[in-house]
C-alpha cells in the first residue's frame, strides 16, 4: 500500500505530465477541421483530469483523518533511519512477491501514434455529430424544427425561417402556448441540444461562465421588468394574488379569496405539499422563483437567447448550407458526397513524415509532387490570370487551362443557369453582358435567315407563272390559282 507522500509526489507528476501533453497538443500542426476539433476534445480531457487530480491533491493535503501528519512524524522523528529502512524493506519484499508484474510509466499514457488517432479517436470524434452537422460545422435543427411546427398556435415557419427566428421567443411563440407541457417539453429539447452541441463543437468554451452572466443579467431584467416577451406579465404581477399551487395568476383579492376554496385548488395545494415533503430529504426544496413556473420559463428561454448568440456564426453557416443544398439536383447532391468522401481519404492518406518543400514562389507541383521549373512557368504562361464572370468569377491561371474550361462542368453549369447553349460560337465569352448580346443577335439573324429562305422560294401555277412562296399560298388558299 502506497504511503501518502508516495500518492501526492504521484499526483503532482501526472498533473506536470498532463500540463505538458497540453503544450504538446497545441505544438501540433493541425491542418484540417478534424484534426483541430481532436486536438480541442484531447485537451479538455486532460483539463478534466488536471481538475479532478487537484481535487485529490486538496483532499490529501487537508488530512482530514491525519495520517498525513502521522507519517511525517515518523520519517521525522528519532527513529527515522530505521522509518526508512522498514519501508524499502517492504518495498522489495512487494518485488520479491510479484517479480513480473508490468510497469506502466505516465508517459505511456499520453504518448501515441498519428496512427492509432486515426483509426480510433478520429472516429470516436465522428459519432459524436449526425451527418447534418459535419463534424461540428452545422446545427442541425430539423427534429426541433418537427417539435415547433407540431406546437398549436405558433407561426409555421419552414426550416430556413426557422433557422433565423427560432430564438426570437417575443415574436414567433404566443403567450398562450407557455404553460403548455408541449412547450416546456420543446423548450428543454432546444435547451439541452445548444449545450450538448457547445460540449461536442466547442468544447474548450466556458459554458458555466456564460451561464452565470446570463443568469445575473436575467434577474436584474426580470426585477426591473424590463424583460422582453415579459414586461406585461412581470407587470401584473401580484405575489400576493399568485396561486403557486395552480400556477395563475388573480387581479382582484375577491377573486383570489373565491379560488382559495375550490375542489381543484384543494387537490393542486396537496399535490405541492406531497411534492415539497419528498423533495427535502434529498436537499431540493428550495426553488429559485419561488414557485412561480413562469420565471423559470423566462429564464430557459433568456439562455437559449444567449447561446444562440454565441452560436451565431455556425447558425450563419449552416443557413449558407441549408440554401445551397435547395438550390442542388439530386445527381449534384450524390457528386458532393463522393467529393467529400474522396476529400477524407485524402486527408487520411497525408503521409506527415514526407519533408516540407521549399516552394518561396508557389509554383504548381509537377507530375513527381514538387514545383515545376521557373521557366516552364512562364513559358505556359500560368502567371496570367484570366478571370471568367460566367464561372462566377473563378480565375484561371495560363492560357491553356482557360481555353479548357469552355467544355468543363463549371462554365457548362454557368450558361445553363444564364438559358443560353453552350455552344462553339460562345468560345472566349467570359462576360455574362456579351453573351447575352451575342445570344440576341443570333436569334435576330436566325429569324431573317427564315424570312429570306421564303423569298428565295420559288412556286410557279399551270400558265407558267412565278410567284415566290408566300404569295402562291396566298393566291392559292384565295382559289384565284
Amino acid at each position: 500500500m502506497e504511503n501518502i507522500l508516495e500518492k501526492q509526489r504521484s499526483a503532482h507528476e501526472e498533473i506536470e505530465r498532463l500540463e505538458q501533453a497540453i503544450v504538446d497538443t497545441y505544438m501540433e500542426d493541425a491542418k484540417t477541421h478534424r484534426e483541430r476539433l481532436y486536438n480541442e476534445h484531447l485537451v479538455d480531457k486532460y483539463l478534466t483530469r488536471i481538475a479532478e487530480k487537484s481535487q485529490y491533491l486538496l483532499e490529501l493535503y487537508q488530512d482530514k483523518d491525519g495520517q498525513r501528519l502521522e507519517e511525517m512524524r515518523a520519517l521525522s522523528g528519532p527513529n527515522e533511519f530505521s522509518e526508512f529502512y522498514e519501508r524499502l524493506k517492504d518495498i522489495k519484499d512487494h518485488h520479491r512477491k510479484f517479480p513480473n508484474e508490468p510497469a506502466e510509466p505516465l508517459e505511456t499514457d499520453f504518448i501515441r501514434s498519428n496512427q492509432e488517432k486515426e483509426e480510433e479517436d478520429f472516429e470516436e470524434l465522428e459519432k459524436l455529430f449526425s451527418g447534418e452537422e459535419n463534424l461540428g460545422r452545422y446545427l442541425d435543427l430539423n427534429t426541433l424544427h418537427i417539435s415547433y411546427i407540431n406546437l398549436k398556435g405558433v407561426k409555421k415557419l419552414d426550416y430556413l425561417q426557422y433557422l433565423d427566428e427560432f430564438d426570437d421567443f417575443a415574436t414567433i411563440y404566443p403567450k398562450s402556448i407557455k404553460s403548455n407541457e408541449e412547450y416546456k417539453q420543446y423548450l428543454n429539447q432546444l435547451y439541452d441540444y445548444l449545450r450538448g452541441f457547445f460540449r461536442r463543437a466547442r468544447p474548450l468554451y466556458d459554458l458555466n461562465k456564460l451561464d452565470n452572466t446570463a443568469k445575473e443579467e436575467f434577474e436584474k431584467k426580470w426585477e426591473a421588468r424590463e424583460l422582453e416577451g415579459w414586461k406585461d406579465v412581470i407587470a401584473n404581477t401580484d405575489q400576493s394574488l399568485f396561486c403557486a399551487a395552480c400556477q395563475k395568476q388573480f387581479t382582484k383579492s375577491s377573486v383570489y379569496d373565491a379560488h382559495l376554496t375550490g375542489k381543484k385548488h384543494i387537490k393542486a395545494q396537496k399535490k405541492l405539499e406531497e411534492d415539497q415533503s419528498t423533495q427535502k430529504p434529498n436537499g431540493n426544496s428550495h426553488h429559485p422563483i419561488n414557485g412561480d413556473k413562469r420565471k423559470t420559463i423566462a429564464l430557459k428561454e433568456f439562455l437559449i437567447k444567449k447561446y444562440a448568440e454565441e452560436l451565431n456564426n455556425f447558425r450563419e453557416e449552416t443557413k449558407a448550407n441549408v440554401e445551397r443544398k435547395q438550390a442542388l439536383t439530386d445527381r449534384e447532391r450524390a457528386l458532393e458526397q463522393e467529393q467529400e468522401q474522396i476529400e477524407l481519404i485524402e486527408e487520411d492518406s497525408d503521409d506527415e513524415d514526407n519533408e516540407r518543400i521549399y516552394n518561396p514562389l508557389k509554383l504548381p507541383l509537377g507530375w513527381d509532387g514538387k514545383p515545376i521549373p521557373y521557366w516552364l512557368y512562364k513559358l505556359h504562361g500560368l502567371g496570367v490570370e484570366y478571370p471568367c464572370e460566367i464561372c462566377g468569377n473563378y480565375v484561371y491561371m495560363g492560357r491553356k487551362a482557360f481555353d479548357k474550361h469552355f467544355q468543363e462542368w463549371r462554365h457548362a453549369h454557368g450558361m445553363r443557369c444564364l438559358g443560353i447553349p453552350n455552344t462553339r460560337q460562345f468560345h472566349e465569352i467570359t462576360k455574362i453582358a456579351d453573351a447575352y448580346a451575342l445570344y440576341e443577335k443570333q436569334k435576330r439573324e436566325g429569324m431573317t435567315e427564315e424570312a429570306r429562305a421564303e423569298a428565295i422560294e420559288e412556286f410557279e401555277d399551270n400558265e407558267g407563272n412565278v410567284y415566290n412562296k408566300k404569295t402562291y399560298e396566298d393566291l392559292k388558299r384565295q382559289g384565284i390559282l
